[in-house]
């Protein structure tokens, strides 16, 4: 089970089911438009490099950037310096983009859904993982910088 509980895989379900709202249940809500088409853009491209600079620091490290495994190695810089969890903010950031993408208005309730899913079945379990390993290194990491932005 644990090798497909896995963010990717809950994204992909969080947006099949907005595509679906916006497909069929649409009530008439839409915020179509020139400005939602770039923001939309701008979310799923700022997701996208988010992942991607947090992927690069994860290789540069030579740790594991699966969510249930421990860690050899815990990152604190680049985009770590930042946030404490960025893949999973971009996550949020393309799934948002994606909802303003579909016009599925209704979904953008999924959006707090979702970080409320990753942070009890991924961040919570990860962050208890890290304390356990690095201690001080990870509460001094922990202080000093947020979980999110």
């Amino acid at each position: 089970m644990r090798r497909i509980d896995l963010p990717p895989l809950w994204l992909l379900g969080f947006a099949v089911l907005a595509w679906m709202q916006g497909r069929s249940l649409s009530f008439g809500l839409s915020l179509e438009g020139w400005f939602t088409d770039l923001l939309s853009g701008l979310l799923i491209g700022g997701g996208i490099l988010l992942a991607v600079l947090a992927f690069v620091e994860f290789r540069r490290h030579r740790t594991t950037v699966i969510p249930h495994e421990t860690p050899s190695a815990m990152v604190q810089s680049g985009i770590y310096k930042r946030s404490r969890n960025p893949i999973y903010l971009g996550d949020v950031l393309i799934l948002a983009g994606l909802i303003l993408r579909f016009d599925a208005v209704l979904s953008l309730v999924l959006v707090p859904v979702f970080v409320w899913v990753l942070e009890r079945r991924f961040i919570l379990p990860e962050e208890n993982r890290l304390r356990r390993t690095f201690r001080a290194d990870f509460a001094r990491y922990e202080r000093k910088t947020r979980r999110w932005i």
